[in-house]
């Protein structure tokens, strides 16, 4: 199958390339190579590629940034969008978008997880683009995947997992304290790539989620990483309050795979479980990087 990935220079990108190529005609664009705000840039590629699906892992993601820089955010996460909705639609390409659980208030009470019916209302910035890009895709084009998901790590970028590794092994007796009142699932990209390359070819559409199975907070997650990793560390939960960002963000993001599941397409596992096979496959990489 021919698969065009956009913002393959992130570490879901790099995931979706490593996972598909072999089996697919894989062409991966980086944001310097592809800029899906520019429409013409994003008309010409695609028809010179004509693909039979477009995975679009490009996304304005720094959340706290977003708040001072929403025009950029916009033109990312809503036009950059719409731009490939618009592309795909005028050739028959399918196009699988990745969103976020920054879609939700977070109000619900934990562990009630979010299902795809649940009514959306950002509270960021981040979130209202990527809810506003959601809907130029439904606005635009029929044979769409948009697939919602959260707290994502993976090697090819900086994430949570790796910040809590680097700040433990430059000073294992330096407490490091963690939020443990906002719940959600620690997402791997690998794990989601794998995801995504079992929807490519589904009749699947609409809006479906797909993060890790299970719920953990940030403080909870990073102590079972850093246990997995086996080196020592000082941890201490803190709340929301007591480590303000400028983003708000949500309490709750914690969202249930249930039309994936309905659809005989599932295969997230745990978070626990995709933790300790990215130790396995990587611990020594990741200790590596983080001493650098």
């Amino acid at each position: 199958m021919n698969i065009l990935i956009t913002g393959a220079g992130g570490q879901l990108g790099q995931d979706c390339i490593r996972v598909m190529q072999g089996a697919h005609d894989v062409h991966g664009y980086t944001s310097r190579q592809l800029d899906i705000t520019d429409r013409k840039q994003v008309q010409r590629e695609i028809n010179a590629r004509h693909p039979a699906v477009v995975v679009n892992c490009a996304a304005y993601t720094a959340v706290d940034n977003c708040e001072t820089e929403a025009e950029a955010c916009s033109a990312v996460n809503e036009q950059g969008a719409a731009n490939l909705a618009r592309a795909c639609s005028a050739i028959g390409s399918r196009l699988i978008h990745i969103s976020t659980d920054y879609v939700f208030d977070g109000n619900k009470p934990v562990p009630e997880a979010y299902s795809e019916e649940d009514q959306v209302a950002p509270l960021s910035v981040y979130g209202k683009t990527k809810l506003a890009g959601e809907q130029k895709i439904t606005r635009h084009m029929d044979d769409f995947l948009i697939l919602r998901t959260a707290w994502l790590y993976g090697m090819g970028g900086k994430n949570f997992l790796k910040t809590m590794l680097r700040l433990a092994v430059a000073d294992p007796k330096r407490t490091i304290r963690v939020v443990n009142d906002q719940y959600g699932s620690l997402t791997w990209t690998s794990s989601l790539a794998r995801q995504i390359e079992r929807v490519l070819d589904s009749t699947i559409t609409g809006i479906a989620h797909a993060t890790a199975e299970d719920y953990c907070t940030w403080f909870t997650g990073a102590k079972y990483f850093l246990e997995a990793m086996e080196i020592p560390f000082s941890l201490a939960p803190c709340s929301t309050k007591e480590y303000p960002t400028p983003a708000h963000r949500p309490t709750n993001s914690i969202i249930a795979n249930n039309r994936l599941k309905q659809h005989g397409l599932h295969l997230m596992q745990s978070w626990q479980h995709d933790i300790d096979d990215f130790v396995a496959l990587y611990r020594d990489d990741l200790l590596q990087e983080a001493r650098e």
